[in-house]
């Protein structure tokens, strides 16, 4: 049996407020990430998607995932609001979830304040520099 480093998928398991964002990452829950996020009920991933401009159901695969548990998806964008997708609105509105684009720091705010709220919300939020 071979053994040396096991490379897995981290991720923070539980759900926290993000404590800043920009230089291509992330802060939460007094740890650093570089890249982009999604944070989830079941804890806060690494994520990267295909087309920072187009996102589709598979970037959100885990989104669709826990539906059940998600009322709202804030997707921030970026530094600038880019539009969803007519196919990935539908796709989310076909699982009950409202799909918010907005920029990543206006998503970053909005998610805090939801989570305070205790509410059923995710975000998937793509780094900026």
């Amino acid at each position: 049996m071979a053994r040396g480093t096991v490379i897995r998928a981290a991720h923070f398991p539980g759900r926290a407020p993000i404590e800043a964002y920009g230089n291509g990452g992330f802060r939460f829950a007094g740890m650093s990430h570089r890249g982009s996020i999604l944070s989830l009920p079941t804890g806060i991933y690494g994520w990267e998607p295909a087309d920072r401009t187009g996102l589709t159901e598979e970037d959100l695969a885990k989104v669709f995932a826990e539906a059940d548990r998600i009322d709202v998806l804030l997707v921030g964008t970026g530094p600038d609001l880019v539009p969803l997708s007519a196919t990935l609105r539908a796709a989310l509105k076909g699982v009950r979830i409202v799909g918010e684009p907005m920029s990543t720091g206006a998503a970053v705010r909005t998610h805090n304040v939801l989570l305070g709220e205790d509410r059923a919300v995710a975000a998937a939020l793509i780094a900026v520099v």
